[in-house]
């Protein structure tokens, strides 16, 4: 299930404030400046640093 059009309007990166990207493929949320992407898990975004995966080289654009 994708995540609410809503909700992505105002979840911001919790390290920068940054806006952030819906990846459905990997159902994550990335923040590009901070290449972090955090995973979704059960239609709830994890919005913790401590949960975040790198982002790699490729996937940082």
């Amino acid at each position: 299930m994708p995540v609410d059009k809503k909700l992505l309007a105002i979840l911001v990166c919790p390290i920068c404030k940054g806006a952030l990207t819906y990846e459905k493929e990997n159902e994550e949320l990335v923040c590009h400046a901070e290449k972090l992407a955090f995973p979704i898990l059960d239609d709830i975004p994890i919005m913790l640093e401590s949960e975040a995966r790198q982002l790699e080289a490729g996937e940082a654009s």
